[in-house]
């Protein structure tokens, strides 16, 4: 388990599910998001965190991690580990009645500071839909750079999307971090 200020990033378990299904369930989640499903299928929370669950490379090439908030969980963050290339995507996404409180910033600060310290990779960076203004907000906030947006790059219930890619460097972010000492 690893905690921020207000917040804790812990393992996903099977009991999360309801409450997956309830804040991912929003059309609002769905509709800001590549692969969460719009109406949630019952029991699809519980097919997803087994999937993670009995992952061999979760830990090494995926971290998932359930947002909680006073042992609740709000979202959850995932860094998607491309070995190869050491580099990673952050993905994310949190219940609507958490947003606009900062709390997405603070967990993603913690998810690239494990990303670099935990697995040493060069390079993390995330992708929003260009109609998702508060996701590539949180990018900006991370110090992640604007590197272009890729148009119509992916398909979202049978629609073209464009998607903004931000990122940041290692030695970015030790820059950064010694900046702040």
């Amino acid at each position: 388990m690893y905690e921020t200020k207000r917040l804790q990033l812990r393992s996903l378990v099977l009991s999360d599910a309801a409450q997956v299904e309830a804040l991912a369930g929003d059309y609002e989640i769905a509709k800001t998001t590549l692969n969460i499903p719009h109406p949630y299928p019952e029991g699809g929370a519980i097919t997803w965190i087994t999937s993670i669950l009995e992952d061999p490379n979760e830990g090494k090439t995926r971290r998932t991690f359930a947002i909680t908030l006073d042992n609740m969980l709000i979202g959850t963050i995932s860094l998607l580990i491309a070995e190869v290339h050491n580099r990673a995507e952050l993905a994310y996404w949190l219940g609507t009645e958490y947003w606009s409180q900062g709390y997405m910033t603070e967990v993603a600060q913690l998810m690239i500071q494990i990303g670099f310290e935990e697995h040493q990779l060069h390079r993390i960076y995330a992708a929003s839909f260009t109609e998702n203004p508060g996701s590539w907000k949180i990018m900006k906030k991370l110090d992640m750079t604007y590197e272009g947006t890729m148009r119509h790059h992916v398909m979202k219930w049978g629609k073209p999307v464009d998607l903004v890619y931000y990122g940041i460097l290692k030695e970015e972010y030790e820059t950064k971090k010694q900046g702040a000492l």
